[in-house]
């Protein structure tokens, strides 16, 4: 966000706006984990009140991309091992079952294909962003064609928290190739009516690829542990004098 940005010209809400504005830096690594997000230079930045930043960042708040410490400031939080496993174990039971719900109904399956066909061509192109995007699209799509009110309404909830998620683990891979290897078989058993096939491919994804990332995120938390700490510029490390030396 180094440049001004006008939000005013728009006819949504203000705080929706600049909530959208926001959700798109944090989720697009534009305010990595850990920023603190100061209300003031917001405010400038997108030439609103402090007022309306406030409840942009309580929006985000609900959300999980935003974390308000002891009620003084705004940070985009980390993610955890713990995070991620409580978000792998959470979707695969959500997507679980609208997999099997959306391949019991085989109802509007060109969307799920045209969902699936965004994924093949963003992967084809070798754009991470684009792919991490279509990723979370397809999941969603799988999500809404499972006929559920209330699912859907809950995995709206955490919605936002997947997205970046999905970006996050994706990074790990070293061939976006892999994208479309993993999603295939779900895809094509929600397309075939496959039921039970269906919610044991979503669940076993989710479980598969959540453990690869926790265990990634455990290693990096355990690197930063064992690194000692670095010396302080500019300062002499104390030494100690003899007794024989001593005046």
């Amino acid at each position: 966000m180094a440049r001004q940005i006008d939000l005013t010209v728009a006819r949504r809400p203000l705080d929706r706006r600049a909530a959208d504005m926001l959700r798109e830096q944090i989720l697009g690594g534009g305010f990595a984990p850990g920023h603190r997000l100061v209300e003031a230079f917001l405010a400038e930045q997108l030439s609103v009140s402090r007022g309306t930043v406030r409840a942009a960042l309580s929006e985000l708040a609900h959300e999980g991309l935003v974390q308000q410490v002891a009620y003084t400031k705004w940070l985009v939080p980390e993610l955890s091992a713990h995070d991620v496993w409580e978000l792998y174990t959470l979707r695969s039971s959500l997507e679980g079952l609208a997999a099997g719900l959306a391949a019991a109904k085989r109802q509007k399956t060109t969307v799920l294909e045209e969902a699936f066909a965004r994924l093949e061509a963003a992967v084809a192109g070798q754009r991470r962003g684009a792919a991490a995007a279509a990723d979370s699209t397809l999941h969603k799509t799988i999500v809404a064609l499972s006929g559920h009110r209330r699912l859907v309404e809950h995995y709206r909830i955490i919605e936002q928290q997947v997205q970046r998620y999905i970006a996050s683990s994706n990074a790990l891979l070293a061939d976006p190739g892999d994208l479309v290897t993993q999603h295939a078989p779900l895809v094509q058993a929600v397309l075939a009516g496959k039921a039970v096939l269906a919610e044991r491919l979503a669940r076993a994804h989710n479980i598969s690829e959540g453990r690869i990332f926790a265990a990634h995120l455990e290693r990096l938390a355990g690197d930063k542990v064992a690194a000692p700490p670095a010396p302080r510029p500019g300062r002499r490390t104390a030494r100690t004098v003899p007794p024989s030396a001593r005046h």
